[in-house]
């Protein structure tokens, strides 16, 4: 269990993210949901979590500024003391052919997905290191390792969080700090709800457990690498996508 652990876990007010921060929460973590658009929604989450006796806080940030993340971990460090948990989940998608894709749209994308992960990284690795524990759960993709028509950008960022994390995972070890990656298949969320019927059933067709999975057992994942069953495991990559990648 998580008692008296802090987690911090980006992108939270919807989807995965949201499923992870209630699922550390019900373990006894004290979780920091982080959004950046929506605070309605964020605070849905923590009341979701106070409903169930367990302990949260919202906190606004965007990921891809590299002074909002310093001043966001800083205030999570001053007001709770320290960080023992980070997920970074944060993420967006701006889809389009190669040959069609804006400079904004690929940078949009890499500048959350990516390097919002290396900028709360490198904030919280430092409480981390004084700590001497810490756990540091990145979101990559299927898509990050297989590639995908038509999201050159997404998938990038995806592909680079995977290096992020290996890297991360051989600096952060000797201080007994783990770093892996969990990389989700077709998942039950909002990203997913919009696609065509077609595109469904051919994403279905590409799955050997044949169906799209739930945040929760995505969450289940999360909350196993965040647990001390998992200290001897980093720099690894979980896939979680009913055997989409094998």
């Amino acid at each position: 269990m998580l008692e008296g652990k802090v987690a911090v876990v980006t992108g939270a007010s919807r989807g995965i993210g949201r499923a992870i921060a209630v699922k550390l929460a019900s373990m006894g973590a004290f979780v920091v949901i982080n959004y950046n658009g929506s605070e309605e929604r964020a605070r849905e989450v923590k009341q979701e979590i106070e409903a169930e006796n367990g302990t949260a806080a919202i906190c606004q940030c965007d990921v891809s500024d590299y002074g909002q993340c310093e001043t966001f971990i800083q205030n999570v460090i001053k007001e709770y003391g320290h960080i023992d948990i980070l997920v970074n989940n944060a993420g967006v998608t701006r889809d389009g052919l190669l040959m069609k894709m804006t400079e904004e749209d690929f940078d949009r994308v890499v500048d959350t997905n990516l390097k919002g992960a290396f900028n709360t990284i490198r904030f919280a690795s430092r409480q981390m290191l004084k700590q001497k524990s810490g756990r540091i759960i990145n979101m990559s993709s299927v898509v990050g390792v297989t590639g995908n028509a038509g999201q050159a950008n997404y998938a990038a960022s995806k592909a680079g969080i995977i290096g992020l994390t290996k890297a991360a995972a051989r600096e952060l070890a000797s201080r007994g700090i783990t770093v892996n990656a969990i990389a989700p298949g077709f998942i039950e969320t909002d990203m997913t709800s919009v696609l065509p019927e077609k595109v469904r059933e051919a994403s279905v067709a590409q799955i050997p457990l044949g169906g799209f999975g739930k945040p929760g057992q995505v969450a289940a994942a999360a909350a196993f690498l965040a647990s001390e069953d998992a200290g001897y495991i980093t720099g690894q990559v979980l896939h979680v996508d009913g055997g989409m990648v094998m």
